[in-house]
């Protein structure tokens, strides 16, 4: 194995990751840190301008309030995103998210981002929370932004985080992080007084529906591997709400958008029948009061779907002919406007491909599909974990200090259970429907903090550096294992001495798809299978010391499956420990379908991975609605 150089840095603010919290934090870090005289290093694993869930871009911006034009309020906001995860949600959070995201949206205005305008001048909406962006360039634009606050001395790109370390004389002080570079022969150690760690949601956790020639194309990036999630529980921070997953509704095999197409377009969906099954509401009743809830919430939307399809009435159509006639109707008696506005949402209905799914595009392209003529499947994907979408997995964090509740207070604003780590975006918990904007927002909100915390806490951490060479070693080792046991068989693939990145990936995937509701099941499980899914994954656990990587890329590939290991495990003890099915649409549980016990499962579901112990423990947290919303 080739020799691998030691870097070690110190700062006294470690951002780890590279998308919208990222820059977020990095924006909003710079100034207070020039003004407090602290340093700040932001890392990550790919590149900033690219990096993260707005990689390809997006076509509209799915949070902004209106505050200033009195469109929406922040409580509005709050009793919606209440309302569609059917009544978990910390409302500290959400208000807190719809308060500044407002601001961020300006400044990505005043960056160069083109947001449409009506006559009137005012930002387009395509629903009440929503705006239309030209957005293909969103996150060079929000990045470069973030480069010039920060300055580009101050960021390492192509650097993977994959462990964090406390301090050497208190566990529950955060004080540094350990990875390598994914481009050249170095392992870093960097020193940290606090870290903003937001490095995104988790994907590939569950087999995915594109396999074989399309595997790699999912709806959330594919390089999401749970690193959040993975890194911060193994020093003991708590996790909240990890039951809670995504299964986003979108065109079949392409992932495009739907948003557009019901806010914008105002298409309809319809099952092989022609009939709109969303006015089936008798099968939403077990989950009242949330049944009644305007919108409906996404998880029984999701629902109202996929039994169409269990019960024999699919496919699924999203009928983009006719949201397109519609829109032109009333010009149909003047050929040549009629002409032109048909080929306006012509182009309208590609440009919200291409500004965010390109792979859309090219699918339409490859299936002759012209949506002004043509209707296009839609079906519900694979689970992701995700903090900023329609669902709510992440960390247990502390509220902003004016509004959460006592039991919801501990520290700084979005500072985890360990004493100077941060987080935002995906990583927080309990705080759903921030999107692209709302996590800048909250990357800026959990920055400051995190300044503010070192402002008040100006002491130094230690970091053990007798155990560097230990913790190095054990980076390397899949690329020693490879090393070592190749050779051995004709081909590299296939060989007792060993497991590559991607095999394993497929083990897991298996698992997971199998025993814990994938795509396969509907979605389904039970206590047993869960049981089930929690002993092969201790094997997995077993295999993972045989993890094996050729070089740079794949021991990257390794890191990213190992932290994907640790999200499953948190994801099936808290699906076990949620005795209901609370999020009908997401996953089932079939020895507690169609039952939602408000009285005892209006919680947060908590978990902890003790270092010392290295056991789980989980418990329930009561709902706060300090609101005094519905």
């Amino acid at each position: 194995m080739e020799a691998f150089e030691t870097v070690e840095l110190s700062t006294d603010l470690l951002i780890v990751g590279g998308g919208m919290a990222a820059c977020g934090a990095a924006f909003e870090t710079s100034y207070w840190a020039k003004k407090n005289n602290l340093s700040v290093l932001l890392v990550d694993k790919a590149a900033l301008d690219r990096s993260g869930a707005v990689a390809m871009g997006l076509s509209a911006i799915n949070t902004y309030i209106g505050v200033g034009k009195g469109e929406n309020t922040c409580e509005d906001f709050v009793e919606y995103v209440q309302n569609d995860q059917m009544g978990t949600v910390r409302e500290d959070l959400v208000y807190d998210i719809a308060r500044h995201v407002d601001s961020s949206v300006h400044l990505f205005e005043k960056w160069g981002l083109p947001i449409w305008k009506d006559a009137e001048g005012n930002y387009q909406r395509a629903g009440r929370w929503q705006i239309m962006i030209n957005g293909e360039s969103y996150k060079v634009i929000v990045a470069e932004a973030a480069k010039n606050a920060l300055g580009v001395d101050n960021i390492i790109e192509r650097l993977f985080i994959v462990r964090l370390l406390t301090d050497a004389n208190d566990p529950k002080r955060i004080a540094g992080a350990a990875g390598f570079s994914v481009r050249e022969n170095k392992v870093y150690f960097i020193k940290a007084k606090a870290i903003v760690c937001v490095c995104g949601g988790a994907v590939h956790i569950f087999r995915p529906r594109s396999v074989g020639e399309g595997l790699g194309r999912t709806w959330y990036p594919p390089w999401n591997a749970g690193s959040n999630y993975a890194m911060m529980a193994q020093v003991g921070a708590e996790l909240a709400q990890m039951e809670s997953r995504f299964i986003p509704t979108r065109f079949k095999d392409g992932y495009g958008p739907v948003g557009a197409w019901f806010l914008f377009f105002k298409s309809s969906a319809t099952n092989a029948f022609d009939e709109e099954y969303i006015h089936n509401l008798d099968m939403l009743k077990p989950w009242a009061p949330y049944d009644s809830a305007k919108p409906v919430p996404t998880p029984l939307r999701n629902h109202q779907m996929m039994i169409e399809s269990i019960e024999g009435r699919g496919p699924v159509f999203m009928r983009t002919e006719r949201a397109i006639a519609a829109l032109a109707e009333k010009y149909k008696d003047d050929p040549k406007a009629y002409k032109k506005k048909m080929k306006e949402l012509e182009s309208e209905a590609w440009e919200d491909f291409l500004d965010m799914t390109i792979s859309q595009a090219l699918l339409w392209a490859g299936q002759n599909i012209f949506p002004e003529e043509k209707k296009s499947e839609i079906m519900a994907a694979e689970p992701y974990f995700i903090g900023s979408h329609a669902s709510h997995a992440g960390m247990w964090v502390s509220g902003p200090e004016d509004v959460a509740p006592a039991e919801y207070k501990w520290g700084y604003n979005r500072m985890t259970t360990i004493n100077g780590l941060f987080t935002a975006g995906d990583g927080v918990g309990c705080s759903a429907h921030k999107f692209s904007s709302g996590s800048h927002a909250e990357g800026r909100i959990a920055g400051k903090s995190a300044i503010k915390f070192l402002v008040e806490n100006p002491g130094d951490v230690t970091l053990d550096t007798s155990k560097f060479e230990e913790i190095k070693a054990e980076i390397l080792k899949p690329l020693k294992t490879f090393e070592e046991g190749k050779g051995y068989t004709v081909t590299d693939d296939i060989t007792p001495n060993y497991i590559r990145p991607k095999m394993f990936l497929f083990r897991l995937n298996k698992i997971m798809d199998e025993y814990a509701g994938g795509t396969s099941m509907w979605y389904t499980t039970n206590k047993a299978m869960l049981e089930r899914a929690l002993e092969e994954l201790r094997m997995l656990y077993e295999d993972s010391k045989f993890l094996g990587a050729e070089g740079l890329h794949e021991l990257m590939r390794a890191w990213e499956n190992y932290h994907r290991l640790w999200t499953s495990e948190a994801h099936v003890r808290h699906m076990l420990f949620r005795e209901e099915t609370r999020y009908p649409g997401y996953y089932y549980r079939a020895d507690f379908k169609e039952v939602l016990d408000e009285e005892n499962w209006k919680v947060f579901t908590i978990s902890k991975w003790d270092p010392a112990t290295r056991e789980w423990s989980i418990r329930k947290e009561p709902v706060q609605n300090w609101l005094g919303l519905k």
